[in-house]
């Protein structure tokens, strides 16, 4: 059978009705990876189907993992020189929920090296390739998660979210992301770029598929002291729901963009949906500043336990210890390196309190800008990504123009909320993403408002 454009709850369907096997469906999916990766480069580690019988809500299906989730006896690189060769020895805790409720593992996706990056080129292993046009990128850091399911590699996947890692490339490739509210799903296993703003999210073809992950893989974590438990029932919505657009916001992006998402904007008006106009936030604009400070301070903190003697590659021990270690990090891609040295500068003394704790500042005073909004309103509702997917190579040049392609994505991550990217339309072929953000450990809400948008926006 032909598992083509199929959303994995119509498989679990499928299984559960007796007209198709899970055996079946695992193969079917191993070797259309194996025919594919060559050209996509969703994978850099795939796993052979394994055969036997077991139970649980997911059957023994199994899905794609980012390679930067500890997975016990499996590879896991974080699209690394440095870490090329480790295997965890436990796995992270999303993935032993994973197991509990019967999924597997069909192999570990690529990604821009230590999650840094939001194009899917910045990997040691070669750039992911967009399913929908292979000359484009993907969007990342998720971008092999996004590309495995996008390219029906897998019928979900695990990614994750630190300034819009599954929100971008779901955006990218027309499929859905779902960043949880931080702290919803385990930390415990994930290897570490910013703590306090990353987070385990979901690509997936439908949102049905998304909420039904979700609940098996949520829940506070005794490992991680981070971690919260959110509602996980379903809540009846209101009739008419109600979703703020902050316009400063939705014209900053690219005319291709701003036409189909205001082309959605008018269909979710016609069909019981309130659109309320926010004219601007004061201060938003330095949200993407703050995003970059926190996150390369907390990176330059995490990333300095790679010195070849705790993590990363061994070298020669008769040399000087400073030689070792630089030669050690020598492993690290450009990008790593870059973001490491901005962070120890950041925190450096002298600037510390002008640039980090302004950063904490501005993140302070955004969340409560949030709130505020969204006590009146049900979500907010922009655009995912400011710009279309561009060609692999395009900008590798310009770092900034990519740094600033998250604009629209590092604020959920910022204010600790729950986003979702969802598909709103093409322009050139090419797919455009819609960004809902809900409110504070109110995921299952947010994930019902996106269903019922991308429902009406579909028609």
């Amino acid at each position: 059978m032909n598992f083509n454009g199929y959303d994995l709850t119509s498989i679990l369907d499928m299984v559960k009705s007796g007209s198709t096997d899970i055996i079946d469906v695992n193969e079917w999916f191993y070797r259309k990876s194996m025919e594919l990766n060559g050209k996509i480069n969703a994978y850099i580690t795939l796993i052979e189907p394994d055969r036997s019988k077991i139970g649980g809500k997911l059957g023994g299906l199994a899905i794609a993992v980012k390679d930067n989730i500890s997975t016990m006896g499996i590879r896991t690189t974080c699209a690394s020189k440095m870490l090329e060769s480790y295997i965890p020895v436990y796995d992270a805790t999303v993935i032993q929920k994973l197991k509990q409720n019967g999924g597997r593992i069909i192999g570990k996706t690529n990604m821009d090296e230590f999650a840094m990056g939001s194009s899917g080129e910045n990997s040691a292993f070669g750039p992911t390739r967009n399913p929908k046009n292979i000359e484009y990128v993907t969007g990342g850091s998720s971008s092999g998660s996004a590309a495995a399911v996008a390219g029906d590699m897998a019928p979900a996947a695990l990614g994750t979210d630190t300034g819009g890692s599954v929100r971008a490339p779901a955006s990218f490739t027309g499929i859905i992301g779902f960043k949880p509210t931080y702290g919803a799903i385990s930390r415990y296993g994930l290897i570490a770029y910013a703590n306090s703003l990353e987070g385990v999210g979901l690509l997936t073809k439908s949102v049905m598929d998304a909420k039904l992950m979700f609940r098996l893989i949520a829940g506070k974590d005794r490992l991680d002291c981070t971690s919260v438990n959110v509602a996980l029932n379903d809540k009846q919505l209101r009739k008419k729901i109600s979703l703020a657009v902050i316009k400063s916001l939705v014209k900053g992006v690219a005319s291709e963009v701003r036409q189909v998402f205001e082309s959605s904007v008018s269909r979710l008006e016609q069909n019981n949906f309130i659109i309320n106009e926010i004219t601007d936030i004061k201060g938003i604009k330095q949200a993407l500043n703050a995003y970059y400070v926190i996150a390369c301070a907390e990176a330059s903190t995490n990333l300095s336990r790679y010195d070849g003697i705790r993590y990363g590659p061994k070298g020669d021990v008769s040399i000087d210890w400073k030689t070792y270690i630089a030669n050690s990090r020598s492993q690290f891609g450009k990008e790593v390196k870059a973001r490491i040295i901005m962070g120890t500068y950041l925190l450096s003394k002298g600037y510390y309190e002008t640039y980090y704790l302004r950063a904490l500042q501005v993140r302070k005073n955004l969340t409560y800008a949030f709130e505020s909004i969204l006590k009146d309103n049900d979500a907010i509702y922009l655009p995912t990504m400011p710009v279309l997917p561009w060609k692999i190579g395009d900008k590798l040049n310009d770092p900034m123009s990519i740094y600033l392609s998250d604009a629209l994505t590092v604020m959920p991550n910022l204010a600790g909320l729950p986003a979702i990217s969802i598909p709103i339309g093409e322009k050139y072929g090419l797919p455009v993403g819609g960004q809902l953000i809900g409110k504070y450990m109110d995921d299952i809400s947010l994930l019902s408002i996106a269903q019922r948008a991308g429902e009406v926006i579909k028609k």
